[in-house]
């Protein structure tokens, strides 16, 4: 049974990426794989590009899908063991994680970082959780430390803008009102790490990321420094990681604008907050491949869920 919870799940990048781009000329080449197949999708948080691209991967290979919105349409779970569970939750992880492995064949989960306790969110509780009682393939379609779709939809687009064959790439941090969580950054790093990119962190201090996850990366506080001469820019915003999910920082000057970019093609996971992360000039321009990534969203998650559906023969 074959997981995919992180970009560490990707046996060859350059296999998986060049599989990929394969499926996006024919996406309905697998129509076949997923026949009388289905997907779950089980979303604790909103989502927009995961849920459709998702959907419409499992589609591309022929697979019908079923999605919930816990908190909303769910009971509330459970994930203590041994917890008397006389207060909110209804039912428990156990019972709920093999009742759907009984509807499905792959089973996808989305669940945010709280931001409150970093023991909790490390614990990858929601995802593990599932994974260790479902009896099918479970699909990360982001947890509280990863965004591994993502991050495999972000190579796919920088292999296919890439004008050189080792680029300078650039992850710079950018104010935000809110705090929001690590994931999307973590699995950049990772995935550029598994790439052997010329990868470049730059954030103000205090806002270093998980030391563990970063090791052998090069972080430069400097953001005019760290974006001389880069070919990609990466902006994402994230919280505190030593004083968990505190915004100790909103220095506005971080914003990504056109005369910071340079002739760097310029990326984001969206959703994106204009004027507060990046400037309308640069997300209008025709620099920017955050609709392109977008896209390429789809193609990951088909790449993933083909592999997926191959290790269930």
């Amino acid at each position: 049974m074959k997981h995919y919870l992180s970009v560490n799940d990707i046996d060859s990048v350059n296999e998986w990426v060049e599989d990929a781009l394969i499926l996006k000329k024919k996406p309905l080449a697998y129509k076949k794989l997923g026949k009388q197949k289905t997907i779950g999708l089980l979303f604790f948080n909103n989502s927009l590009r995961t849920r459709l691209s998702t959907q419409k991967a499992a589609m591309n290979l022929g697979m019908q899908f079923m999605s919930l919105n816990f908190g909303k349409d769910g009971w509330a779970l459970e994930f203590e063991d041994g917890t008397i569970m006389d207060k909110g939750s209804a039912e428990h992880i156990k019972e709920a994680a093999q009742v759907v492995s009984q509807y499905c064949d792959i089973l996808g989960i989305r669940a945010f970082a709280s931001l409150k306790n970093k023991e909790e969110d490390e614990s990858e509780m929601i995802i593990n959780s599932f994974r260790k009682y479902a009896s099918i393939p479970v699909l990360n379609m982001e947890s509280s430390l990863s965004h591994p779709l993502q991050a495999l939809a972000d190579i796919i687009t920088i292999e296919e803008h890439q004008k050189k064959t080792n680029p300078k790439i650039v992850l710079s941090w950018a104010p935000h009102p809110r705090p929001l969580p690590h994931a999307v950054a973590n699995s950049f790093v990772k995935a550029m790490q598994l790439k052997h990119a010329n990868l470049i962190i730059t954030h103000p201090e205090g806002y270093e990321l998980d030391p563990e996850i970063t090791n052998g990366s090069q972080i430069e506080y400097d953001q005019e420094k760290a974006l001389k001469n880069a070919d990609f820019v990466y902006v994402k915003n994230w919280s505190n990681y030593k004083d968990y999910g505190k915004v100790i920082n909103q220095d506005r000057n971080w914003m990504m604008t056109q005369k910071k970019l340079g002739d760097a093609k310029f990326m984001h996971c969206l959703p994106v907050r204009r004027n507060v992360v990046v400037e309308d000039e640069v997300l209008d321009g025709n620099q920017s491949l955050v609709i392109a990534q977008a896209n390429n969203r789809t193609y990951a998650a088909q790449i993933v869920l083909k592999k997926m559906l191959e290790s269930l023969k």
